[in-house]
């Protein structure tokens, strides 16, 4: 007997890693059979990682996502309803998906246990030809460190940490960074390695360990969001639907239409409760202070950034941003960078409207 299966039987005895045993014996079938025995989901429990899923159809993607940090979830709150972040969203999509759900709070996905599953997982997925990943923060790191691992095609990336490594990302000074080191980040899959995937990576160039970690990626397409750094409106752009909608097109085409994603973000700005929200969200963050002063010098970057991606016009996004969150406190200078937002994109409505009323 191959001793893969060997040791597959010896872990469906103490009742773990029933995927793997599923797929090893649905794989002798044909592919026509291989549809017949479709829908399958279960779960299995993988020492302090719960996984989920659920395979509809071998002609679709395969989707795998991995939940984000802000959770506390303990084994005792597994039951047969529960569902890790992404799950439901791919469920509704009608694709294959397979979501890591991590237990606890300092938690990145580093088990061993975990490890010898995924590693032996991707050897059980050659019907499905193409693989998507989505995650956010925490879960952006867990899709780009197993994306060669998995043969990802494509990856969709929110405000991801590249790694926990000191040594590969020495500015990387909050306080999660200390309390991840009680992993191993020099084992294996312990930094980003994206092998063949492309795709797309989210994130607020304000924040600076955020631009950081984005810029360990340069094989993505970047895209900027002003103001959804760590630890500061996540809900709030859950609230408006920003997340699940990127989501939802990336895992119905495979791809984004960077010109609609762009005018999504321009409607955001419209929302009045968005700018109070991020307010009061990001009052004591660090990369809040300051921001009047390094308005000309963000701008700077962004024009740069915006023509190595060959945009005609400069995005005057961040200095509207930093007028409005200061419009209450420093009106005169909220009034004076809406001007210079106003010179660079005369016809922009919203600085117009907020012109109108500052003035």
């Amino acid at each position: 007997m191959p001793v893969f299966v060997t040791i597959l039987r010896s872990f469906l005895k103490v009742g773990k890693m029933k995927l793997l045993y599923w797929l090893d014996e649905w794989l002798t079938h044909s592919r026509s059979q291989q549809q017949a025995q479709l829908p399958m989901s279960g779960g299995d429990l993988l020492d302090d990682v719960f996984v989920k899923y659920e395979f509809v159809d071998v002609n679709k993607p395969l989707l795998f996502t991995f939940s984000p940090a802000g959770t506390n979830v303990q084994q005792q709150d597994i039951d047969e309803d529960f569902a890790p972040w992404g799950y439901h969203l791919a469920k509704k999509q009608h694709v294959n998906v397979i979501s890591f759900q991590h237990l606890g709070k300092s938690n990145w996905f580093r088990s061993r246990n975990l490890i010898f599953f995924l590693e032996q997982l991707t050897t059980l997925l050659e019907p499905f030809s193409y693989r998507l990943g989505y995650g956010l923060s925490r879960g952006g790191f867990a899709v780009g460190a197993f994306a060669n691992l998995l043969q990802l095609d494509q990856v969709l990336l929110f405000h991801p940490v590249s790694t926990k490594n000191k040594a590969l990302a020495p500015w990387d000074n909050r306080s999660s960074t200390e309390l991840a080191q009680q992993f191993d980040w020099e084992g294996d899959y312990h930094d980003l390695d994206l092998g063949k995937a492309k795709g797309y990576i989210i994130y607020d160039p304000t924040n600076h360990i955020d631009r950081l970690h984005a810029k360990r990626y340069p094989e993505l397409t970047h895209l900027r969001v002003f103001g959804m750094g760590h630890g500061t409106h996540a809900t709030y752009l859950n609230k408006f639907g920003f997340y699940k909608q990127v989501a939802v097109d990336f895992i119905r085409y495979q791809q984004l239409d960077i010109a609609q994603f762009r005018q999504q973000t321009k409607t955001l700005r419209f929302k009045e409760d968005y700018y109070q929200s991020l307010n009061k969200a990001n009052a004591y963050s660090e990369h809040r202070l300051g921001l009047l002063s390094k308005a000309h010098n963000i701008l700077i970057d962004e024009k740069e950034a915006h023509v190595q991606e060959h945009q005609a016009q400069i995005d005057v996004q961040p200095l509207i941003d930093i007028a409005l969150k200061h419009q209450d406190d420093h009106p005169q200078d909220a009034i004076q960078l809406l001007e210079m937002a106003q010179q660079l994109v005369p016809n922009d409505p919203l600085v117009e409207h907020k012109l109108r009323q500052l003035l």
